[in-house]
């Protein structure tokens, strides 16, 4: 089966390339607290956890689950291992969670036990590990207001090491209830001495009613795959059906693992580092496109096409160079090329709108290299300072901006050209599409639709663009859904930021810190008053707002979810209900 290497395509009409800032404001958030009668299980890591990627798995694992069936219904497990639940339908009136489930003693007696986990496979359906090794999955019936009964378990197994739940589903294959899950272990890498000695392992589940017809239900493993890898994936889930998994991490995994049986792992071959075919700069009004060619190129031999929304430049008698749909328009007019001392093409483009700065020049080409003047970086350094406003009607003239007292250059930072996104098949488990990521770092996952696959966000340029998997659309794979203006750049500077998530609805992000804290960034929308941008010298129309919302708490938060009208911050004694919407 051929890898496809593909591209992310964004939607530009989800783009705002018009964005100032975000103006703080001073509008107060409603917030409520329930007191914990036990505490909230939190697993500290033990010495032997010492690598980043115990660190990324269970030391920076959110406790608190966002049931995405049952909206502004969340759970979480006690030190007790309760499972306990909390729905919300009145803010004043919020009540004590109740428990619906609880684990065997025993897990809590586990020398490497590692955190609960949860994941909710369909409305009546959750996968629960108890982070001692031993899987659960429950019969739940209808969950949220209303409903008090307790969960069933239907199936339950100590698997051996202990492991977290990253994501599960539901669905009749063949007549039979079957349910997918997805499990993260970190495992001693005996055949790495000279490395972390530890290596990451996905664990797929195939777990199927094999009763016959008319008997009482049995649920056993119909099938078990084994990836490994060196990194914690940053988002791994599995397709609706079961139909695959996409997978998104710093360094490749390889099925190596069949019901138990090692097969031989075919080694992802790394995208090969090729010298850039272009190099490319631009300014608010123009491109510059800086095209490599055989020596001694003549006039005659350039083959350039252009229109307002397509570029094609080549060689006669060689593929185009450099060819497709350009990320905004330009004028054909003002336009022009010359060849450079005879080894190169040089074209100018000009901007079909002046100002927006573009993130790529040809949509999807990767083979070009972005270059940054000393004085370009210095200026959208200056532009990029203002996109967070301590006041309401920041003025962008001030002599110190008012984003950050920090130097943001240093914080804005984004990991190696080695991160992808992998589609593998579901039968073989070898990858069918790969996205390199490269400077589009991961920012978050969110459940939108709960009969789709979770939602990955992603930073683009300044910007972070929500992401939908859509595996049943080979040829467009990777919708882009939503677009949080200016949040890319933004979450950077925050150096305390724990979780990050976003409202199912895409009418707010929002980011916390490790302590007290939480920072909620609203889509633009209209104001009353008259706002006027004295730089530009026009009036604003619509305003993006931040808002800072902190806890009555000095302990750790432990967890952080979003509805559309609500957050919820969960620390060991408390969770806090924020009232960020009234719909």
């Amino acid at each position: 089966m051929a890898v496809h290497n593909s591209s992310m395509q964004v939607n530009r009409d989800l783009l705002d390339p018009s964005f100032e800032s975000y103006r703080l404001s001073l509008d107060a958030i409603p917030s409520y607290n329930v007191e914990l009668d036990t505490a909230v299980g939190e697993v500290k890591l033990k010495d032997a956890h010492y690598t980043l990627a115990h660190m990324r798995a269970f030391g920076m694992y959110n406790y608190l689950h966002l049931d995405p069936w049952y909206e502004d219904s969340v759970l979480f497990v006690d030190c007790k291992g309760r499972v306990l639940s909390l729905t919300v339908t009145l803010d004043t009136a919020l009540g004590k969670p109740r428990e619906v489930f609880c684990t065997t003693p025993e897990s809590s007696e586990c020398e490497d036990r590692v955190c609960s986990s949860l994941s909710f496979t369909s409305a009546t359906w959750v996968a629960l590990s108890d982070g001692a090794g031993r899987l659960y999955l429950l019969r739940s019936g209808k969950r949220g207001e209303g409903s008090n009964s307790k969960w069933e378990p239907m199936f339950s197994e100590d698997l051996g090491e202990p492991f977290t739940v990253l994501h599960s589903v539901s669905h009749v294959q063949a007549g039979l209830h079957t349910m997918e899950v997805l499990l993260l272990r970190i495992p001693v890498d005996l055949e790495d001495p000279k490395g972390s000695g530890f290596m990451v392992s996905l664990e797929w589940l195939t777990v199927s009613n094999t009763a016959a017809q008319g008997q009482e239900k049995k649920y056993e493993v119909r099938k078990r795959r084994v990836l490994r890898g060196k990194t914690v994936p940053h988002y791994a889930a599995v397709a609706p059906q079961g139909r695959g998994l996409v997978v998104a991490s710093d360094k490749p995994f390889v099925l190596t693992h069949v019901d138990g049986c090692a097969v031989e792992p075919i080694e992802a071959a790394p995208p090969e580092r090729t010298d850039p075919i272009y190099f490319w700069q631009q300014t608010g009004e123009d491109l510059t496109v800086c095209v490599r060619t055989p020596e001694g190129l003549t006039k005659e031999e350039v083959q350039f096409q252009l229109t307002p929304d397509n570029i094609s430049i080549g060689v006669r008698g060689f593929p185009p160079l450099l060819q497709g749909q350009m990320f905004a328009s330009v004028d054909p007019e003002a336009s022009a090329w010359i060849i450079k001392e005879d080894r190169s093409l040089e074209v100018t483009l000009q901007k079909g709108s002046e100002g927006p700065m573009w993130p790529e020049l040809v949509m999807g080409d990767g083979r070009g290299e972005y270059v940054v003047s000393e004085e370009q970086a210095a200026l959208i350094h200056e532009r990029l300072t203002h996109l967070t406003s301590e006041t309401l009607n920041g003025n962008p003239e001030v002599d110190k901006p008012p984003c950050n007292n920090q130097e943001l250059e240093d914080c804005d930072v984004v990991p190696e050209d080695s991160s992808s996104l992998t589609h593998f098949d579901a039968e073989s488990l070898k990858p069918t599409q790969v996205v390199n990521l490269g400077s589009n770092q991961y920012l978050f996952t969110v459940d939108v639709n709960p009969s789709e696959m979770p939602c990955l966000c992603l930073r683009h340029d300044v910007d972070a663009l929500l992401w939908q998997p859509r595996p049943d659309r080979p040829d467009h794979m990777w919708e882009h859904i939503a677009t949080f203006n200016a949040l890319g750049y933004v979450q950077a500077s925050k150096r305390e930021k724990k979780f990050a998530t976003c409202a199912p609805d895409f009418s707010y992000a929002s980011l916390c810190e490790c302590l007290r804290r939480a920072l909620i960034y609203r889509q633009p929308a209209p104001v009353d008053t008259v706002l006027f941008n004295r730089k530009q010298g026009r009036q604003i129309g619509q305003v993006a707002k931040q808002q800072v919302a902190s806890l009555d708490s000095d302990k750790p938060i432990l967890g952080f979810r979003a509805t559309n009208e609500r957050l919820f911050v969960l620390t060991a004694a408390n969770l806090f209900v924020l009232k960020v919407n009234n719909n």
